[in-house]
Order: structure tokens, then C-alpha cells, then sequence
């Protein structure tokens, strides 16, 4: 579930930035820029949990439909 780090941090300044704002680049604001590690690991492993739950949940999805699935 990522669009691309390089390119959205590329393109922000400071005019853009509350629209341009991502979970990867605020992570990369607050654990960088801010220094504040363990909240930028709990950011990410929110993201991580986030992205595990909607792959199980496809995959039931897909069990369900039809014969293909990933497990």
C-alpha cells in the first residue's frame, strides 16, 4: 500500500505540504527531521497491521468467489 516515497518527497514544498502530506512522508518527517524513532516505528507498524488485515480480507473475499487465492 505504498504510492511511492521518492516521488511524493520530490514534490513537496512549503505550499503544498498539508496536501501533499503521505503516512510514509510524515513518517520520515517524525522520525527523521523530529527524531522521535519510536513513534515513527509505531506509525509504520500501525501501517504494516493495516496492510495485513486488508490482505487476509481479500483473500477470504477472493476464497469465496472464486478457486483463486494467494493461501
Amino acid at each position: 500500500m505504498s504510492i511511492g516515497f521518492e516521488k511524493v518527497f520530490a514534490m513537496q514544498n512549503a505550499l503544498n505540504l498539508s496536501n501533499s502530506q503521505i503516512i510514509t512522508t510524515y513518517v520520515y518527517q517524525v522520525g527523521i527531521r523530529e527524531g522521535q524513532y519510536s513513534y515513527s516505528a509505531a506509525i509504520n507498524l500501525f501501517n504494516s497491521m493495516v496492510n495485513l488485515l486488508l490482505l487476509l480480507s481479500v483473500n477470504a473475499v477472493m476464497k469465496k468467489v472464486s478457486d483463486n487465492s494467494i493461501f
